[in-house]
């Protein structure tokens, strides 16, 4: 390819159009799924279980942050998502909308990252579209994929199994993702190594699932409005239940809590992209901490509360102090453009 940009006739169906997939993504996809390139992928049947579906859309500024960029962000979020609802991924879809006048180089780097993170998550990227817009009609590059992934037999999650006792685990550090991304954007120099914490789960979790089978009742990956809107989700889906949490036993690093107390913000809705949040019952949560903490991506895990028969529909966090207080749900976007 001789261009340096993505030019209009990019997206026009032609000569250029084959010349960009087959040198950019076809390359850094290469895979028996996508490699006859044709309007659909064929794939293998699947495994025994339920079929599980996700998708989702990603046009967060800047491309590239500490710790990632919107292709690794792309592939850890749908993995992710499969992940936390008990199914194993196995092929991701990928549709790009390219501004006009985007490098070529910048557009690379994004798609050989996604190649790189999907090899690391053990899933293929077996189909892809591309769309070119005008100059000034979109962000430079959104993505949009779709995750499929199989669910095993025998296996339930969700709000009907939680019950009170169960212990709450999260596999490390909360609000890194939000934080590294706000500093990155506004150019604050703090003395710190603050990454993102994008990374796909699905390793950590089915090593969490087979250390106590049938006792993890319910998942969530902790992103967009943090640790504490996916506990209020929770309290809203199982209203006759609480959730107590313990405000010392939340995994924060200094850098993130510096930088929030700085903004004025609450690490605790801060958007992650590498925690989930479990709900254990009560006597396998030493088993399942132990499994996280035996993972690269859950050594920091920590048990930070539990589901409790009081408090229904509320999620209350105890200070340092034995005082309470009510964490409610987010009301407002302190973070945009994150994910």
């Amino acid at each position: 390819m001789h261009n340096t940009t993505i030019l209009m006739a990019h997206g026009a169906g032609g000569r250029m159009s084959r010349e960009l997939i087959r040198a950019v993504f076809a390359a850094h996809f290469a895979n028996p799924g996508l490699a006859p390139l044709s309007d659909a992928a064929v794939l293998p049947a699947l495994p025994p279980g339920a079929l599980a579906l996700t998708t989702d859309s990603y046009v967060v500024q800047p491309l590239f942050f500490p710790g990632g960029d919107i292709g690794k962000l792309a592939v850890c979020g749908t993995v992710n998502d499969l992940a936390v609802s008990g199914a194993t991924p196995l092929y991701l879809s990928a549709g790009f909308i390219l501004e006009e006048g985007l490098p070529l180089e910048t557009l690379t780097c994004v798609v050989a990252s996604m190649a790189e993170t999907a090899r690391a998550a053990g899933v293929q990227i077996v189909t892809d579209d591309t769309k070119v817009v005008e100059r000034g009609a979109a962000d430079q590059l959104f993505i949009n994929t779709a995750g499929v992934g199989v669910v095993p037999p025998g296996l339930t999650l969700g709000a009907a199994r939680l019950c009170a006792g169960d212990a709450l685990l999260v596999n490390g550090t909360v609000g890194d993702h939000g934080l590294a991304l706000m500093l990155h954007r506004q150019e604050m120099a703090f003395q710190s190594d603050l990454e993102s914490d994008c990374a796909p789960l699905n390793g950590l979790i089915a090593a969490a699932l087979d250390a106590a089978p049938g006792q993890v009742h319910w998942m969530r990956d902790a992103t967009r409005g943090g640790l504490a809107t996916v506990l209020n989700e929770w309290v809203l889906d199982a209203p006759a239940l609480g959730i107590e949490i313990e405000e010392e036993a939340i995994p924060l690093r200094p850098a993130v809590r510096a930088g929030c107390e700085f903004l004025g913000l609450d690490p605790l809705y801060a958007a992650n992209e590498g925690k989930a949040v479990f709900a254990v019952a009560g006597e396998a949560a030493s088993a399942v901490l132990a499994a996280l903490r035996a993972h690269p991506l859950g050594e920091n895990a920590a048990m930070i509360g539990r589901v409790a028969a009081d408090h229904a529909g509320r999620v209350v966090l105890r200070t340092p102090y034995g005082s309470r207080r009510v964490l409610p749900m987010l009301a407002s976007e302190p973070m945009p453009r994150i994910c």
